[in-house]
């Protein structure tokens, strides 16, 4: 790509490191800074330097959050009792969409994948083991995404607590094998959690 200037080049370069865009989208982004007012770059600026140094993860569950506690965890409104598993921030955005599901979340920030190197230690799971301990809780529900990695690392959760009086879910099949929970449309995710499955059933077939 021949950029006529040394500058709008290394903006592009920069632009370019963020998943997802190639130097043709970076150019036109870095194009649009140019042209728009000091004001909205400004604002920009601050909002990315805040997003950077003041984003928290929730000290129980994982989420982002401004504070140590998200809302979602701060909240009276929500079943304590009742904990949905998921991989990323992502998945609780996309199921508090659907509003039919209130009760907790907890966050892995991942999922078990020997081949990228991705262990349980890696992952939330020790805390999530912890908390399901130190808590009354009723119903784990495992919403991974369903890929191979995705049901290694239910299998995983489900054979450490298994010993303990809870009930485990997992929901329904209404997502397509080797889908993510975020590129679910709200009504199938509704459905597949309102229709969830007991885990036993599910990891024997």
């Amino acid at each position: 790509m021949n950029i006529p200037s040394k500058i709008l080049e290394n903006a592009v370069s920069e632009i370019s490191r963020l998943p997802g865009i190639g130097k043709s989208t970076a150019l036109r982004l870095a194009l649009h800074l140019v042209k728009s007012n000091s004001s909205d770059i400004k604002d920009l600026v601050k909002s990315i330097e805040s997003l950077h140094n003041n984003l928290k993860s929730c000290n129980i569950c994982y989420n982002l959050s401004d504070s140590d506690i998200c809302d979602i965890c701060k909240s009276n409104l929500r079943d304590d009792s009742l904990i949905c598993v998921v991989e990323d921030i992502r998945d609780i955005m996309a199921i508090e969409n659907t509003s039919q599901f209130n009760g907790l979340y907890h966050v892995l920030n991942g999922k078990i994948s020997p081949i990228e190197g991705i262990g349980p230690s890696e992952l939330t799971i020790q805390e999530l083991i912890d908390r399901i301990k130190n808590k009354k809780i009723k119903e784990i529900i495992f919403a991974l995404s369903a890929t191979m990695e995705g049901d290694t690392t239910s299998y995983y959760i489900y054979k450490k607590i298994s010993n303990l009086n809870i009930k485990f879910s997992t929901i329904a099949r209404g997502v397509s094998i080797g889908d993510n929970l975020e590129y679910t449309d709200e009504i199938t995710l509704a459905r597949s959690i309102l229709k969830r499955v007991p885990y036993e059933q599910f990891s024997k077939d």
